[in-house]
């Protein structure tokens, strides 16, 4: 696959990935913490605040490889 192709695949899947998580993130935290203190709430959102970087960095790691043709 041509390098151009693969980034903007990966980078239109990125910003949609990154979109699509946040969201759930947000949605789950809210219904499943609402009762729960700040430092819970905290905790869990920084967490999976930084958790995304795993699948990013996988995904720019894949964008960036070189085919060996």
């Amino acid at each position: 696959m041509p390098p151009r192709v693969k980034k903007l695949i990966g980078g239109i899947a990125l910003v949609l990935g990154v979109v699509i998580y946040a969201l759930v993130v947000v949605i789950v935290g809210q219904v499943r913490l609402a009762q729960s203190g700040a430092a819970v709430q905290l905790a869990f959102f920084a967490f999976f605040g930084l958790i995304w970087i795993i699948p990013a960095a996988l995904l720019i790691r894949w964008m960036e490889r070189v085919d060996r043709r």
